[in-house]
């Protein structure tokens, strides 16, 4: 039985005094839950954030690293920094690295082969935008995604790789692929993967990443091949986060 995660990503928000005003909040209303909890706050709330949450259910992730260990790189991060302050799983591949960064394939390749070298668990953000979705290009687009960052991977690297769908056209655009959409991709990528190994395909978890809200994480997650959520901006709110950790069961 898979287990579903709940994992919020704060993207470019919350000062250190938010964010610690949040994680209080959350660790006093923290349902009684079998899903697992993540929070993704910025870099430089990090390590406060591990140290806060010390004991507590809820993991502390990051949204982003570097394929390097070190060198010149401006403003970059890597594998072996986060791990030093407690991080042992980061998002990889957003939609809004891919668009605004230009994070392509290539690159997210070997991101992701770092982490797990590194021994870090991998949250792979992947889907279509707009276009693809009216062009019926969405299972294509999909496909490659995974294919050309995922599939070279050998088989126990897959242990640490979790896989988010993320309808780009529903991200922070108050749109939400109906329940039976996420479900219809959800059963596709599963059986992508098992082309690709069967074992791997039935533990994999693959969360649903284009604007989970309280009003519909429950029949979202309800579907068969949903198996949890990457929150954007209702994880900014303690109410709402903690709404779809209660429907999470």
């Amino acid at each position: 039985m898979r287990k579903i995660i709940v994992a919020g990503n704060w993207k470019m928000n919350k000062t250190a005094s938010e964010t610690r005003v949040l994680l209080e909040e959350l660790q006093a209303q923290l349902p009684a839950t079998t899903a697992g909890v993540m929070v993704a706050p910025t870099f430089v709330n990090l390590a406060g954030a591990v140290e806060q949450l010390g004991g507590s259910a809820i993991e502390v992730v990051a949204q982003n690293m570097h394929f390097a260990d070190s060198g010149a790189y401006t403003g970059e991060i890597s594998a072996d920094m986060l791990a030093d302050i407690g991080i042992k799983t980061v998002i990889l591949g957003h939609s809004e690295r891919r668009a605004y960064f230009g994070e392509d394939d290539a690159l997210l390749s070997k991101k992701v082969g770092k982490a797990i070298e590194k021994g870090m668990k991998v949250i792979f953000c992947f889907g279509e935008e707009l276009a693809d979705r009216y062009d019926k290009k969405h299972f294509e687009v999909v496909e490659k995604q995974l294919k050309n960052a995922l599939f070279d991977l050998p088989e126990t690297a897959w242990q640490q790789i979790i896989l988010a769908y993320e309808p780009v056209w529903a991200i922070g655009t108050g749109e939400t692929a109906s329940p039976e959409q996420a479900q219809e991709v959800h059963a596709f990528i599963r059986s992508r993967v098992a082309g690709h190994s069967a074992e791997v395909a039935d533990g994999v978890q693959i969360l649903y990443g284009g604007s989970m809200k309280p009003d519909n994480a429950k029949e979202l997650i309800a579907k068969p091949d949903i198996d949890g959520g990457l929150i954007g901006g209702a994880s900014l709110k303690a109410e709402d986060f903690l709404a779809i950790c209660r429907a999470a069961g």
